[in-house]
C-alpha cells in the first residue's frame, strides 16, 4: 500500500512524500526508527473531505483530561530540573491518543530545533485554547514555566468543575422534558387513533376537546414525513443562520436576556473572564494583551465582542474598571472589585476573588433554578397528560350517562 506522508526531521525541516509499506503501523515504526517524526499519514487514494479522510480510521480528538494530565506531568518534570526537550520526549512516548501524539511529535521536533514551546503549540491553534499558548508565552518570558503550567492546570480544573456542575444541574430537567415529549407522542400517535376508531361507531358528535385531540392526531399521522422534513429544515436554517458572522454573538446576547438563566449565563461569562485574566496576569502578560487573549477564550461571543471594545479603550488609556462600566453589561460588583484591584495594585488577586465569588453564586443560583423548575415541570407534565386522558375518556362518561337514563 502507498501512503502520503508529511514528516519532520530532527533539524526541524518538514518534508512530504509517498512511501510504500504493508500497513500504517509498520510504516510509522520504520520512519521513527530513521529518526523522522510523522506529522501526517494518509493512505494514497483515500477521499478527504473537510480535513477528514475516508478509508482510514478516524483520528480521535484530544481529550481535555488527557491534555490536563500532560501539563501536570510536564510541570512536575520541569520543576524537578529536567530539560524541556527531554521532558517532551519522555511524555510524548507515553501518550496513547494518536492525534495528540502526532502533535507532541511535531512540538518536540520544533523545540529541539530551537523553536520556543509557545510557538510550537501555537502552530496547532485548532487543537488548544489560545489562553494555553498565551500562558506558555508568559512562562517563557518570566523564566518560570513550571509555575505557569501549574497555574493553568488549576485554572482549567476550576472552569471544568463549574461547567460540569452546571451541566449536571440541567440533566434532570432535560430528562423530564424528554420523557414528557415521548409520553405525549405515544398518546397522540398510538392511543388516540385506537380511541378514534372506537368512537366512530357511536354515530354521535364527540366533545370539542376530544375532536381537537383526534384532529391533531390525524394531522400528525397523515403529514408525519412532511412535519419531520419541516423540523429538519428549520433546524438546518437556524444552524446556518447562527454560523453567519456575528449571529452567534446575537444569539448569546439573547441568552443573557432570558429569565433565570440569563443572569446565570452572565455570571459564568464574567467568572470565566476574571479567572482567565488572573491566570494571564499572573504569568506576567500586560493587561492589554491579556484582554485580547481573554476575548478569544470566553464562550459567550457577545461578551467576548464587548471585551474587545474594553481592550481597545484600555489601550487608549482608559482604566479597566471604567471601560467595563461603560459597556453596561458586566455586573456592578465586577466593576467595583476591578476598580479596587486597579487602585491597590492587586488586580490579579481581586480577579481571582471575583471569579470565586461568582462561582459560588452560579452554584447557588443553579440549585435554586433546579429547585423551582423540577416541580414546575412535574405539574405541567401532569396537567398535559391529565388533559389528554380526560379528553379521550370524556365520550365514555357521556355514553355511561346516556345509558343510565
Amino acid at each position: 500500500m502507498e501512503f502520503r506522508c508529511r514528516l519532520g526531521t530532527a533539524a526541524g525541516e518538514i518534508t512530504e512524500g509517498v512511501y510504500v509499506a504493508d500497513s500504517e503501523a509498520r510504516l510509522r515504526h520504520d520512519l521513527e526508527e530513521k529518526g523522522l517524526f510523522v506529522l501526517q499519514l494518509q493512505r494514497k487514494g483515500a477521499l478527504a473531505l473537510g480535513g477528514r479522510s475516508f478509508g482510514m480510521p478516524r483520528r480521535r480528538r484530544i481529550a481535555a483530561r488527557e491534555f490536563l494530565v500532560f501539563n501536570q506531568e510536564l510541570a512536575t518534570l520541569l520543576k524537578a530540573g529536567m530539560p524541556l526537550v527531554q521532558s517532551l520526549d519522555l511524555l510524548r512516548l507515553r501518550v496513547i491518543n494518536p492525534a495528540f501524539r502526532t502533535v507532541l511529535d511535531d512540538v518536540h521536533a520544533k523545540v529541539k530545533a530551537g523553536t520556543s514551546l509557545s510557538e510550537a503549540f501555537d502552530a496547532h491553534t485548532d487543537q488548544f485554547p489560545s489562553v494555553y499558548t498565551a500562558s506558555l508565552l508568559a512562562g517563557e518570558r518570566s523564566g518560570n514555566l513550571d509555575a505557569v503550567l501549574r497555574r493553568y492546570v488549576a485554572y482549567t480544573k476550576v472552569v471544568s468543575t463549574i461547567r460540569r456542575k452546571t451541566i449536571s444541574a440541567l440533566v434532570y430537567p432535560v430528562i423530564l422534558v424528554s420523557l414528557a415529549v415521548i409520553l405525549v407522542a405515544i398518546i397522540v400517535l398510538k392511543v388516540v387513533p385506537a380511541f378514534s376508531e372506537f368512537y366512530s361507531s357511536f354515530g354521535s358528535q364527540l366533545p370539542l376537546a376530544t375532536r381537537v385531540i383526534v384532529g391533531v392526531s390525524n394531522t400528525l399521522r397523515a403529514d408525519f414525513p412532511l412535519i419531520v422534513i419541516g423540523i429538519v429544515a428549520a433546524v438546518a436554517a437556524v444552524v446556518f443562520w447562527v454560523r453567519q458572522p456575528g449571529r452567534q454573538a446575537d444569539l448569546d446576547r439573547a441568552l443573557l436576556k432570558l429569565p433565570m438563566l440569563g443572569p446565570i449565563a452572565a455570571k459564568f461569562a464574567t467568572s470565566q473572564l476574571a479567572r482567565t485574566l488572573a491566570t494571564l496576569l499572573g504569568g506576567g502578560l500586560p493587561l492589554v494583551q491579556s484582554l485580547g487573549i481573554a476575548s478569544r477564550s470566553i464562550g459567550n461571543r457577545f461578551v467576548a465582542r464587548e471585551l474587545e471594545v474594553v481592550g481597545q479603550r484600555v489601550r487608549e488609556g482608559e482604566s479597566f474598571a471604567a471601560a467595563l462600566d461603560a459597556r453596561g453589561i458586566f455586573p456592578e460588583v465586577a466593576v467595583k472589585m476591578t476598580e479596587v484591584g486597579e487602585s491597590t495594585g492587586a488586580l490579579q488577586d481581586m480577579l481571582n476573588s471575583l471569579a470565586d465569588f461568582f462561582d459560588e453564586e452560579i452554584e447557588t443560583n443553579m440549585e435554586r433554578f433546579v429547585t423551582l423548575v423540577e416541580p414546575l415541570l412535574l405539574v405541567v407534565m401532569g396537567v398535559v397528560i391529565a388533559g389528554l386522558l380526560l379528553a379521550l375518556y370524556m365520550p365514555l362518561f357521556q355514553l355511561s350517562s346516556v345509558l343510565s337514563h
